[in-house]
């Protein structure tokens, strides 16, 4: 099967290696991928926004199977544009990745299905922002409708800088918060069969200790030990079961992965956000514990088999992800710095590129990160850090307290 990858980060270098892996592919392509995805998948340039251009690749590749990874191009429609041209394709609709796409649309899918979420306000006004912030009070929850790679949200005890931040959006939903810790669960899905993943946790803020502002994700861990037994089929049966019902009541199909951001309150799980995609760096840590090939589960999700599917096998032990961050990451991240140790194993490639010249460089914010295995979580984080480091960019920082504190429990 010739498989063709759309996406440029860590998580779209995890989707290569595990599909290299598998004997079900023949060929490999990465599109415009980045420095380590080149090592194990053709490489191509492409505009991931336009529709257009990712079916004509995908055309002239003669590929038989398309995985999209990033929430850009699935909101613009190029799942959509892949499957007119005959291709099937791993990746929700244009209309159905508004799950993603707009969280006031979410929202909307969420109080119709019954979901446990916060309770919100859609707001486009001053005068409306102000009124929810005032209805729910602080800690105070900010989230840009549309996208925004994970750094949308505002999340403080600050009335003004709440405010300051729904200025700047056209239209944001303010929430009750949600206190607890985080929980990620991937939810394959054809359209009417649901196959979780293993869940597992990431780190949003930028610094040690939860502190700073959020970002696209800066670690994560799985599985998750002090996750109570059954939590996995109560979130399928209470959350994914109903939003997939709920689309497709809708006429809007709903096939792809799930992602469930959730937060695991005193009242039980609720629904903190939806991704139409995997998340990045969840994606890194599930990856590296899943043993069934995983090239014939994404092209049963995509052709509506996922049913027929074997159960899924687990590889033993804990998987721990850190990731590298440019200088002045999130704000300003500064690019073109030389890497070293970059192609060492173990190391997810996100915003690099290779110069003319050989060297690997910084091409965005997350510039890698580091991905290791073991029989246990503090095996498995004590690896990841041995990974890290060696590995060298100037003014590079990352935190180190990811799966800390479970590792010591």
């Amino acid at each position: 099967m010739r498989v063709l990858v759309v996406g440029s980060g860590a998580r779209e270098h995890a989707l290569c290696l595990a599909l290299a892996a598998d004997p079900a592919v023949t060929s490999l392509a990465c599109a415009p991928g980045n420095a380590g995805t080149a090592a194990v998948a053709e490489q191509h340039p492409l505009d991931v926004a336009d529709p257009a251009a990712v079916a004509a690749l995908a055309l002239s590749l003669g590929a038989e199977f398309v995985v999209i990874g990033p929430e850009v191009p699935l909101v613009a429609g190029a799942a959509d544009a892949v499957r007119a041209a005959g291709i099937p394709c791993f990746g929700p609709s244009r209309e159905a990745a508004q799950l993603e796409g707009s969280k006031a649309f979410a929202k909307d899918v969420m109080a119709a299905a019954g979901v446990p979420t916060a309770r919100a306000f859609v707001c486009t006004t001053p005068e409306q922002a102000s009124a929810a912030l005032d209805e729910f009070g602080p800690p105070y929850v900010v989230k840009d409708d549309g996208l925004a790679a994970g750094k949308g949200v505002v999340v403080t005890d600050d009335r003004a800088a709440a405010l300051a931040h729904a200025a700047l959006c056209p239209r944001v939903v303010i929430e009750e918060y949600l206190d607890g810790p985080e929980v990620s669960l991937f939810c394959i899905t054809d359209g009417t069969a649901i196959v979780p993943l293993i869940p597992a946790q990431d780190f949003k803020r930028v610094f040690d200790g939860d502190e700073g502002p959020n970002t696209g994700g800066m670690g994560a861990y799985a599985p998750l030990p002090w996750l109570p037994e059954g939590t996995v089929d109560h979130v399928v049966a209470a959350v994914a079961r109903p939003t997939i019902d709920e689309m497709a009541r809708r006429g809007i199909p709903f096939a792809g992965v799930l992602y469930v951001g959730l937060a695991m309150t005193a009242r039980g799980p609720r629904v903190i956000e939806f991704n139409a995609r995997f998340g990045d760096p969840e994606t890194q840590v599930v990856l590296a514990l899943l043993e069934t090939p995983i090239a014939g589960l994404l092209l049963a999700a995509a052709n509506g088999s996922l049913a027929a599917e074997p159960p899924l096998r687990w590889r033993e032990g804990s998987a721990v992800t850190v990731v590298l961050a440019a200088a002045g990451y999130p704000e300003a991240p500064r690019a073109g710095d030389v890497i070293t140790g970059s192609d060492a194993p173990g190391v997810l490639h996100a915003g690099t590129r290779r110069r003319d010249d050989g060297a690997v460089v910084s091409s965005g914010g997350r510039v890698l990160c580091a991905t290791a295995s073991g029989e246990t979580l503090a095996d498995a984080r004590a690896a990841a850090y041995d990974v890290l480091g060696a590995v060298t960019l100037a003014g590079g920082h990352y935190r180190g307290d990811i799966a800390e504190a479970a590792a010591r429990a």
